[in-house]
């Protein structure tokens, strides 16, 4: 994959793939959990059908073995994911790797397997689930972005489009967002707010 853009939001379903590849985004997250395999490549190759066509990336969350059967080219993992992935099968199948990271041990352990790019966070406190790591602060994007050096870093958790600015200037490659897109009253318009300060808007 090219770097992911400098913003894309994470979502759990096919209908908001669809709706935000309408909206112009050029990668989009899926993360939808409790899924069993066939239900899961088939949510995939579902969201395909769309992003495929609109040349969006799509990144699949945790599936890995459902990423590979449906076809998919990018996968993101979380720490316990990664540790039962078979990291072989998901190179020999071409898929690129995002993982994620929230200490130095788990930023130690992503680096071994050698990702496409590496995602921090939460950045800031996230209403969205109960994390049980601190928010990451500022600080840490500019400290984790050194030892990163070439390989994209993702800022994630509780950024909204008022901070990104500051996330960029400490480092960030990305912005991953959830909530600030698919809580907002008008998700179009914040998704249109996003592109244009990202660099992405027509």
């Amino acid at each position: 994959m090219q770097t992911p853009d400098r913003f894309y939001p994470i979502v759990d379903s096919v209908a908001w793939v669809d709706r935000l590849v309408r909206c112009g985004v050029r990668t989009v997250q899926l993360r939808a959990k409790e899924l069993d395999h066939a239900d899961a490549v088939a949510m995939i190759r579902a969201a395909l059908a769309i992003t495929l066509p609109a040349d969006v990336q799509l990144i699949v969350n945790d599936y890995w073995q459902a990423a590979i059967d449906a076809g998919a080219g990018h996968l993101h993992l979380g720490q316990e994911d990664l540790a039962e992935a078979d990291l072989t099968a998901i190179r020999n199948a071409g898929l690129t790797l995002g993982v994620s990271t929230h200490d130095e041990a788990e930023l130690e352990t992503a680096l071994a397997a050698r990702p496409d790019y590496v995602a921090l966070g939460p950045i800031w406190p996230t209403t969205l689930k109960v994390m049980r790591f601190a928010p990451q602060g500022l600080e840490r994007i500019s400290e984790w972005k050194r030892r990163l050096g070439a390989t994209p870093l993702i800022a994630i958790g509780g950024v909204t489009l008022e901070r990104a600015p500051d996330v960029f200037a400490a480092g960030a490659d990305s912005i991953a967002v959830v909530s600030d897109v698919t809580m907002n009253a008008d998700p179009e318009a914040r998704v249109a707010a996003w592109l244009a300060f990202a660099g992405h808007g027509a």
